[in-house]
């Protein structure tokens, strides 16, 4: 099983398109000229990732006032992320990477180990992009709740 790589602060965000929950197309270079965090998680509607996303979503007026725009990504469909977005109310978008394409690409995708058990799967991993699609923040394997300040 092969290590992710990882990005590293200062570096080039990777670009993407990627459908959200209401089957628009969302492009991150699109977002030039505003800061977009983009957070990757292993899957809609499961208690950690409710946890992490009502907490982007309870802090998202500071993140806005901030200049962030926010992001969530996972390898669920579209429609288990618009019943994830109803579910719980969220007011940012989620999008769709069913084939894994942009989770590889930013390094949140590899080995993971769990009760002696090693696989392959979603690292959880939050990004911070700037004004000029530059990587200002890269953490990974965070926990689901608390990161977000």
């Amino acid at each position: 099983m092969a290590e992710a790589k990882r990005l590293e602060v200062g570096s080039k965000a990777p670009d993407f398109t990627l459908v959200n929950h209401d089957g628009t197309k969302v492009k991150l270079s699109s977002f030039k000229g505003k800061k977009v965090i983009v957070y990757f998680f292993p899957a809609a509607l499961t208690p950690g990732c409710t946890k992490e996303a009502e907490d982007f979503n309870s802090n998202l007026k500071a993140l806005e006032k901030a200049g962030y725009a926010v992001l969530g990504v996972s390898p669920d469909s579209v429609e288990k992320m618009q019943k994830f977005q109803k579910a719980h109310k969220l007011k940012f978008a989620l999008l769709a990477d069913l084939d894994l394409t942009v989770h590889k690409k930013y390094g949140a995708y590899g080995t993971k180990s769990m009760y002696g058990r090693t696989y392959e799967g979603v690292l959880r991993s939050t990004f911070a992009v700037d004004e000029q699609g530059k990587l200002e923040l890269a953490l990974y394997n965070v926990k689901a709740t608390g990161h977000v300040d």
